[in-house]
C-alpha cells in the first residue's frame, strides 16, 4: 500500500463531493431531518384525538363529563351530533377517532344511585389509536365517576357511570388489519420511487438519451414509453401485496374493488411521477438515490402509517398534508377496514389526483428544460 496514492484518492473523493453541491447538502441535511422528526414524532404520546360527543341527556352532569374530555389534552371535541346514528359517517370519513355517547336520563339515574352505561366508540382502523384512545376514555370516566361519588359524600364507590367501549370496524384490534393496507401504499411508493428515480439519469450518464433523440422518437413518445412499463410493474406489485395480505394475513376487505383500483391507480401515477421528477433533477445516480432516501423519511414518519398524525406536535401536522402517502394510507384503511365508498373518501381521492397531476406536470416541464440545457 502506498500512503501517497491513498492520500491522493481521498483528496479526489472530497473534491468530487465538493463539485456536487446537491449531494453534499443531502448528506448533511438528512441526519438532521431524521433526528428532528424522530425526536418529535416517535416519542410523542397519542393525544389530541378528534372526538364527537353525543349528549342525549343535556344535563349538568353530561356537560361536565364532556368538559372533562375536552380539558384532558387527549381529546379534542370536533363534533356534537344530535343522534348516535350520525356517528357512522363521521367515522367513515375519519373526521373523528373517538366518540362519547351519553344516554338520556344519565343525571336522573345517577341521582337515584343507579348505574349508567356511557358508550365509548373508537375507530378500530388504526389499532394503536383505538386501544390507547379507548383506555384513556375509560380512565377519564372512572376518574369522573370517583369525583361524583366523593361529592356525594360516599366513602365507597357506588354503581355510578359504567364505561362501555365499542370498537368499530376492527373489533379484535388486530394490528395487522390496519398495517397491511398501509403497507400496500408504502411498498408501492418505496419501490416505484427507487426504480423510477434511476430511469432517466441512468440513460443520461450512459449517453444513450441523446442518441435516442436523434431518432424520430418525440419527447412525448419517450415519456409515455418510459412510464408505461413502470405503471404495469406497479399494478403487478399492488396485486401481489394485496393478495398476500388478504389470503395469508386474513385482512378483511369490506370495500368495493373498483374504488380501490381507482385510488391505487391515482397513487401509482403519483409515485411514478415523483420518481421521474427525481431522476430528471438529479445529475448522477448517486444523487437520485440520496434524494429518494431524503424524501422517504418524511413520507414514512409523517404519513400516519406508523405514528398517528393526531399525536404529532401541532407545528408538524400541517406538513403532513403535503405528504401523498398520508392520503393513500387513509384511503386504503378506509376501503379495506371500514368499507367506505367514494363519497366518504372524496378528500383523499381528490388529493391523490391533485398530487398526480401536479407531479406529472412538474416532471414534464423539467424534462423539457433538461433536454434544452
Amino acid at each position: 500500500m502506498n500512503a501517497k496514492r491513498i492520500r491522493l484518492l481521498i483528496w479526489k473523493e472530497f473534491l468530487q463531493l465538493r463539485r456536487d453541491p446537491l449531494l453534499l447538502r443531502l448528506l448533511f441535511l438528512m441526519p438532521v431531518l431524521q433526528l428532528v422528526m424522530m425526536g418529535y414524532v416517535v416519542g410523542a404520546d397519542v393525544k389530541n384525538l378528534s372526538t364527537a360527543v353525543v349528549d342525549l341527556d343535556h344535563s349538568v352532569v353530561s356537560r361536565r363529563l364532556a368538559a372533562s374530555f375536552a380539558s384532558s389534552g387527549y381529546f379534542v371535541i370536533t363534533a356534537r351530533p344530535a343522534e348516535e346514528s350520525a356517528l357512522r359517517p363521521l367515522l367513515d370519513r375519519g373526521d373523528v377517532k373517538v366518540a362519547l355517547v351519553i344516554p338520556e336520563g344519565t343525571s336522573r339515574r345517577l341521582s337515584a344511585g343507579g348505574s349508567v352505561p356511557v358508550g365509548i366508540v373508537v375507530d378500530g382502523s388504526d389499532s394503536r389509536i383505538a386501544s390507547v384512545g379507548g383506555g384513556y376514555a375509560s380512565q377519564l370516566i372512572a376518574a369522573f365517576n370517583a369525583k361524583l361519588i366523593a361529592e356525594q359524600g360516599l366513602t365507597v364507590s357506588g354503581p355510578g357511570i359504567d364505561a362501555r367501549v365499542r370498537v368499530e370496524f376492527n373489533p379484535s384490534l388486530r394490528a395487522v388489519n390496519s398495517m397491511i393496507p398501509g403497507l400496500i401504499a408504502t411498498i408501492l411508493v418505496l419501490s416505484m420511487s427507487v426504480i423510477m428515480s434511476q430511469a432517466v439519469v441512468r440513460e443520461r450518464e450512459r449517453g444513450t438519451l441523446e442518441q435516442m433523440f436523434v431518432t424520430p422518437i418525440s419527447r412525448g413518445d419517450y415519456l409515455v414509453g418510459k412510464l408505461t412499463p413502470y405503471v404495469l410493474i406497479g399494478i403487478v406489485q399492488m396485486s401481489i401485496v394485496a393478495f398476500i395480505g388478504r389470503v395469508w394475513f386474513q385482512v378483511p376487505f369490506n370495500g368495493q374493488l373498483w374504488v380501490v383500483v381507482l385510488g391505487l391507480f391515482l397513487f401509482m401515477l403519483t409515485t411514478v411521477a415523483l420518481g421521474l421528477l427525481i431522476s430528471l433533477v438529479s445529475h448522477t445516480r448517486q444523487q437520485a438515490q440520496q434524494t429518494v432516501m431524503f424524501i422517504m423519511i418524511p413520507f414514512m414518519v409523517l404519513s400516519g402509517f406508523i405514528f398517528p398524525v393526531a399525536s404529532m406536535p401541532p407545528a408538524i401536522v400541517p406538513i403532513t398534508y403535503l405528504i401523498p402517502l398520508r392520503y393513500a394510507v387513509d384511503f386504503l384503511r378506509g376501503t379495506f377496514v371500514k368499507g367506505a365508498g367514494v363519497r366518504e373518501l372524496a378528500v383523499p381521492l381528490l388529493a391523490m389526483a391533485g398530487f398526480a397531476a401536479a407531479l406529472l406536470g412538474f416532471a414534464v416541464a423539467s424534462f423539457h428544460k433538461r433536454l434544452s440545457d
